[in-house]
This record gives C-alpha cells, sequence and structure tokens, in this order.
C-alpha cells in the first residue's frame, strides 16, 4: 500500500480534522450497538441497516449533516470488516477509537472508469446487462515531486511524490499522527520476480547486528543518534515535572513522540529498501524461526505472582523491537511470496558450520565462534547465518561427516543433548 506525505493547507487541514472526527464517532457508534448483544438477544444491526440509521441521523443532526456522507459511511463499511475478520486478523473485537489517537478516515474514489475481464470483454451487471462502472480516485501529477489528489470538502491537496509512478486505486486513506498527515491508497502490489540465480541466502537477526546473511553482509536498522536520545531524556524529564493535563506537559509528550516517530520511519524504511534487496538478489530466503512475541513479553507478571527483575527484561525487549524483526520478515515475505523458509533456531548458534559439530564452548563470546571440534573459526552471526541458509536447525544430533570429506574427532561429550522423557510413576495396576 503506497503511502505519502500530506501536506494541506491550514483550511483544509481543519476539515480533514472534522472528517476524522465523523468516521471516529460513527465507529464509536457501531462499537456502542455491537457492545450490547447477549445471547438471547436479537442480534445488532449490519452494514445495510446502519446505512439506513445513517440516513435518519443525518436528517436530524446538524453536525453529521455538515459532514461527507461518504466518509461516514466508509467508516461503518471499515467496522463491518473488522468485525467479520476479527478471529483471522489477530487483533480481535473492535475497540473504541481515542481522539488524538486514532485519526485519520477512508475516501472511495469519485471518478467512474469502465471495468473489463481478465479476457479483455466488458464486465456485464447481471440483472440489467450495462457495463459495470468501478470508481477510481482523481489524482493529477503536478511535477517529478509533487501530485495532488481530490479529498471532500477539502479540494486539491498536495502531497509528495516520493515514487516514481503515479498511483492508481479505488480508495485511500487519511491519516494524522504525530502532527503529520499521510495518504495511503489502497493498491496490492506486484510480487517481485525470482532473479533465477538459485541462490540461497541465510539470516541470522540479533541485536547487535541486525541482519547477519550468510555470504558475509551484516546490515544494521538505523537508530536514533546519541543527541536524539539526550533530546527524549531531556523532554521526557520535562513532561515529568510539568503539572497533569498542563499545555506545557502535552507540548514536551508531543515533542518526545515526533522523536520516537522519526525511529520508526527510518526503521520502516530500511526494512523495505532491506526487503526489496533481498527479494530481487535471491531465490530463497531463509529467515531463523523467532517467537518475537514471547520473547519480548513483559516480566512483570501478576498481582500475585509478580515478576523477577522487571527492569532488566524491560531493556532487552526495547532492544529486540528497535530492530524491526518481524516487519522485515513480513515484507520479504510479501513481496517473495512462496520464497521465504523458516528455519528453526535452536542450535543454529551452537553448530560448527564446517563440520556441523554442537557445543556451548564453541561460541567464546558474542561476536567469536571456534569450534572445538575441527578448529574453524568465524564471525558467530555469520556462522549462524550459514546454518540457516543451509537448514540446519532444530537437529539436536550433531553431524559428524564433514562438508569436504573425511570424519571429525569431538574432543570433548557435546553438551546439547536432546530432552530427556520424564518418568511420571504411573502404577501398573
Amino acid at each position: 500500500m503506497p503511502r505519502f506525505r500530506m501536506y494541506p493547507t491550514p483550511q483544509q487541514e481543519q476539515q480533514m480534522f472534522l472528517h476524522c472526527a465523523h468516521a471516529r464517532y460513527m465507529w464509536n457508534l457501531a462499537v456502542e450497538q455491537h457492545s450490547h448483544w447477549e445471547p438471547g438477544r436479537k442480534s445488532a444491526p449490519g452494514f445495510a441497516e446502519q446505512c439506513r440509521q445513517l440516513t435518519e441521523a443525518r436528517r436530524e443532526n446538524a453536525w453529521l449533516a455538515a459532514g461527507n456522507a461518504d466518509v461516514q459511511q466508509q467508516a461503518l463499511k471499515d467496522f463491518a470488516k473488522a468485525k467479520s475478520a476479527r478471529f483471522t486478523s489477530g487483533f480481535g473485537e473492535p475497540t473504541w477509537r481515542k481522539k488524538y489517537q486514532h485519526e485519520g478516515f477512508r475516501v472511495i474514489g469519485t471518478d467512474r472508469l469502465p471495468e473489463y475481464e481478465l479476457d479483455g470483454t466488458p464486465k456485464l451487471k447481471s440483472r440489467t446487462g450495462k457495463q459495470v462502472m468501478g470508481r477510481l480516485v482523481v489524482v493529477q501529477k503536478l511535477n517529478r515531486r509533487w501530485a495532488q489528489v481530490k479529498v471532500p470538502g477539502c479540494g486539491w491537496v498536495r502531497f509528495r511524490l516520493s515514487r516514481a509512478c503515479l498511483p492508481s486505486a479505488k480508495t485511500y486513506r487519511i491519516t494524522f499522527r504525530n502532527g503529520q498527515w499521510h495518504i495511503a491508497f489502497a493498491v496490492i502490489p506486484e510480487p517481485i520476480a525470482a532473479p533465477g540465480t538459485s541462490e540461497v541466502i541465510g539470516i541470522d537477526r540479533g541485536v547487535t547486528i541486525t541482519a547477519a546473511l550468510s555470504d558475509g553482509r551484516k546490515l544494521n536498522c538505523p537508530q536514533l543518534t546519541v543527541k536524539e536520545h539526550a533530546q527524549i531524556r531531556k523532554h521526557q524529564r520535562r513532561a515529568a515535572r510539568a503539572k497533569r493535563g498542563s499545555p506545557e506537559k502535552t507540548a514536551e509528550q508531543a515533542k518526545v513522540s515526533r522523536l520516537k516517530a522519526r525511529e520508526a520511519n527510518r526503521r520502516k524504511d530500511w526494512c523495505e529498501k532491506t526487503s526489496t534487496m533481498l527479494a530481487r538478489s535471491y531465490d530463497l530466503i531463509r529467515f531463523e524461526k523467532l517467537d518475537i512475541k514471547s520473547m519480548t513479553r513483559s516480566a512483570k507478571g501478576t498481582a500475585e505472582q509478580p515478576g523477577k527483575n522487571v527492569r532488566q527484561k524491560a531493556g532487552p525487549n526495547r532492544g529486540i523491537l528497535a530492530q524491526g524483526w518481524g516487519l522485515l520478515h513480513r515484507r520479504t515475505e510479501h513481496k517473495a511470496p512462496g520464497r521465504v523458509e523458516d528455519v528453526p533456531a535452536p542450535y543454529t548458534s551452537l553448530r560448527c558450520s564446517a563440520c556441523g559439530w554442537i557445543e556451548k564452548k564453541s561460541r567464546k563470546s558474542q561476536a567469536d565462534f571456534a569450534c572445538v571440534s575441527c578448529g574453524f573459526t568465524c564471525n558467530a552471526d555469520e556462522n549462524a547465518a550459514t546454518n540457516v541458509a543451509a537448514g540446519q536447525g532444530g537437529i539436536p544430533r550433531p553431524r559428524r561427516q564433514a562438508c569436504a570429506g573425511g570424519v571429525t574427532t569431538a574432543t570433548g561429550r557435546s553438551s546439547a543433548r536432546e530432552p530427556q522423557p520424564t518418568w511420571v510413576g504411573i502404577p501398573l495396576s
């Protein structure tokens, strides 16, 4: 979904805030309607019934009548889609949207364009036999850097054309976060074709080195500078000392959010460029399979069983989330569908990529790996990436035969054992 930065005028910005308020109001009304349902009661109204209720509400409410009907109706349609996909999306039931946090609305195109089948024949309606006219967003390219889109009630709004091609979509979504307006066109990008070189790449993800490739390259996700981190701490201290609910506290918190949004934008940009490079350069891309949600889970526990070392665990959690592991894997799957594989993570960092012997003592430090069996030495992350590229993961039993031929002799017993069964003591009689 292409996303661009918008630059509305103050008058246009005021109207767009009104669209956000209308969309949020309709969404929350739909949430309230469905929250009252209980087993035995009549089902909550669907999308068609809600649209009829919206028409009646616009006749009686002057504030709703002043807004755009398409914006309000698309908010109800978004809720209907979220409600139907609550089991497959992973987000659960739709929840309330808050002011200053969920600012945005969706617009359907106003231009009409005839639609055709895959073979080139016109697409006809089943009842009337007339040709189907699809929606199209009205977009104009001004020059190499700028373009404009028609927004209801705002006219032409300019946005920065950060891509070479002009987007062509049926709908788009406008959002406001951290003092910036963005527009995202609903376009499914075409997958990147495989280069056809039969090359396989393995990627080991870490905190010190974000992505270590099996060909020796090491890629790091850009972070905030030391000066920017100092600015965040300064504004956080000022916000903590300010009076609760004061304009000074709000201003300091907004400055912190703006700096953190800058870090998130850098991380997303790096993930997009890196995933594109991987999809274009290799036929098969293998990642180590990591349960990031469990790895970054808080250690605070519950009130009955509080956790230990909560603050110590929060530091590694922030370090992991700042690397963009999940986004890099997800965007690579989108751009190279069917060419991304997950390799089990256990023993990838303890296995020697030269002889296959597994030993904890071979991992000298975070960066050094020296096999106690064959004496092979290399960077630890590069060794793990090579094992991931070969698909050697999750196999606890060491491989005795060397890659180049011959048999390696172990200097000691392997410290990586298979899981042993536990004797339960079930009586036989």
